[in-house]
């Protein structure tokens, strides 16, 4: 009955939260404003370079995508994960925000991947990649990166989705990359 007592206790509105709970809910929060945080400068980037330069970054917006997917992990993960971890991630804005910069980096992996028909198939995007002049010059690799749009449409949404895929599954580029060093996949 004592016991029975404690737990009505703590469901009573203003009783003090579990420790677990207050660590969840603080973490949300974070991601939350990292989340925006980055949208936002992603946004502006993106912005930038299309007003001023008059380009879509193609990068920035894998980037970004991959930013988000590993956003929307973590917060996804976080109800399962060991008390230790979670006393990590309320504790440190950086390790908060480790896992979505790998998502970012991962998901340009993949754009390079892509790129260079390393990982190539009816799911995946396709490309214009502008030509290399014979010897290729600094110019060329300015096209590379200002001029090398997916193909149409709908290699545009394949690339939003694997570059968010690349950045929500943590696992996804490094296996890629294991099994393209041993030869198993083209």
């Amino acid at each position: 009955m004592h016991s029975q007592k404690r737990s009505e206790k703590s469901t009573e509105p203003g009783a003090p939260k579990p420790p677990r709970y207050a660590k969840l809910l603080k973490i949300t929060k974070r991601l939350i404003l990292m989340t925006l945080f980055a949208l936002i400068v992603v946004a502006l980037l993106f912005g930038v370079t299309l007003i001023f330069g008059k380009k879509f970054m193609v990068s920035w917006a894998c980037f970004g995508c991959g930013l988000i997917g590993g956003f929307v992990s973590i917060q996804q993960r976080l109800k399962k994960i060991g008390d230790e971890e979670l006393e990590l991630l309320s504790r440190s804005w950086f390790q908060i925000l480790l896992i979505p910069i790998y998502g970012g980096v991962f998901a340009l992996v993949l754009y390079l991947a892509f790129l260079g028909n390393i990982v190539d198939g009816a799911m995946f995007p396709k490309f214009y990649v502008p030509e290399f002049a014979i010897p290729p010059s600094s110019e060329d690799m300015k096209k590379l990166f200002t001029s090398t749009y997916p193909a149409a449409g709908v290699d545009f949404a394949k690339l939003i989705f694997w570059s968010f895929l690349a950045g929500f599954s943590e696992r996804l580029v490094p296996q890629i990359i294991s099994k393209t060093g041993n030869g198993k996949e083209k």
